[in-house]
């Protein structure tokens, strides 16, 4: 049997009704394949972060993504997967059966889960950040990585580029080019590299991202 989520997570869980309701429901009548960001392997995001060369990774949003199971195959990572719905992450559980012991699961609303301070070398998100239409979500967003991305860490994130979709599994999103996506975050983020890439759905439509990899500066005293 998976175990729940929730109870693999050494952290308090903290989610949204609404959403959670909602990412439960789209997890719940499509199929891992089906849902429009599928991939096979997420070579963008493991190109970034071996870049980066940290170990401990937090991965936003990872649901039913493949990303960790190139992760733990890899054999030397410190996993850790953050997503809003349950269901996807048991469907995960599922799929790497015994390895699933070696991440961290956490259910949890990005912006307010209760994430240890400083301890990620690596926040990898691809296609949460655009979901977040209000200001003061994206605030809560910049906040939670600069509190637990360590110093010298680094953020990698994927949002849909100015010629992407309007909306993803019936909500609206932001459209980002580089500039914008790492204007964002701040000043404290050094803008290291940036990327456009186009993803097929699995319905064969195309979809421009945009990445931003950058690195977290360390505070200036005082801060």
């Amino acid at each position: 049997m998976v175990a729940n989520p929730s109870a693999l997570s050494p952290y308090p869980t903290d989610v949204t009704t609404q959403s959670t309701e909602h990412w439960n429901r789209v997890y719940q009548t499509k199929q891992p394949t089906e849902v429009s960001w599928y991939r096979e392997h997420l070579d963008t995001s493991l190109a970034l972060i071996r870049a980066a060369g940290g170990k401990a990774i937090l991965d936003v949003g990872g649901g039913e993504s493949t990303l960790v199971d190139d992760l733990v195959a890899d054999g030397g990572f410190d996993v850790t997967v953050l997503d809003i719905a349950a269901t996807a992450l048991e469907v995960t559980q599922r799929r790497l059966g015994e390895a699933a012991a070696r991440v961290r699961w956490i259910v949890g609303d990005v912006t307010t889960a209760d994430l240890p301070p400083a301890y990620y070398d690596v926040w990898h998100d691809r296609a949460v950040f655009h979901f977040l239409t209000g200001e003061a979500e994206r605030a809560r967003y910049v906040a939670q990585v600069a509190r637990s991305v360590r110093p010298g860490g680094h953020v990698i994130v994927g949002t849909f580029g100015p010629d992407g979709p309007l909306q993803c599994s019936g909500l609206d999103v932001v459209r980002y080019d580089a500039e914008h996506l790492h204007g964002a975050f701040g000043a404290r983020f050094e803008l290291v590299d940036h990327r456009e890439e186009i993803h097929h759905t699995p319905a064969g439509r195309e979809q421009q991202f945009v990445w931003c990899f950058c690195r977290v500066e360390r505070p200036s005293p005082g801060e």
